[in-house]
């Protein structure tokens, strides 16, 4: 009866050791490529006050702007809005309100909106060139996600 006994234990710490490799084995193996992965481009902490609800059946669209010292966008719109994000370096936002100038200026780290239709000029005055990641959402279908505008003449001086 003993050695049935001594027999039986024997087989389950036999068994138990093999778990015990199948287990780590598995654990120490590599894990398989992701199917998912994730590239942040920017984040920025929103210091405007600006909304842009949106809306179905509209495109977004997203683009990294790169201007050099001394460089301007040029006075423009967006139908949909645009939500930006200032990556690198810090720029000079005039815009143009119901007749009056409004300046802002923004650096990196640092996000804000420019709502629909609003119309504005951003210049580069800093020293190194800005790099912004813009989303611009409720663009028409097949549209341009910028409107060129004439200068409105409110800002004198950009």
């Amino acid at each position: 009866m003993k050695d049935k006994l001594t027999q039986t234990i024997f087989a389950i710490a036999i068994v138990a050791l093999g778990l015990a490799a199948v287990i780590r084995a598995r654990a120490t193996a590599p894990s398989p490529p992701p199917i998912f992965t994730q590239l942040p481009l920017a984040r920025g902490i929103d210091v405007s006050d600006g909304t842009i609800p949106l809306q179905v059946g509209t495109d977004v669209a997203m683009a990294q702007i790169t201007v050099d010292v001394g460089g301007f966008s040029g006075w423009h719109s967006h139908p949909g809005g645009a939500i930006i994000i200032v990556k690198q370096g810090s720029l000079t936002v005039y815009g143009s309100n119901g007749g009056q100038c409004e300046v802002s200026t923004y650096s990196a780290g640092q996000a804000f909106i420019e709502r629909p239709g609003e119309l504005d000029q951003v210049v580069n005055a800093g020293t190194i060139p800005y790099v912004l990641f813009v989303t611009f959402p409720r663009v028409p279908p097949g549209a341009s996600p910028r409107i060129d505008q004439p200068d409105p003449g409110t800002c004198p001086g950009e």
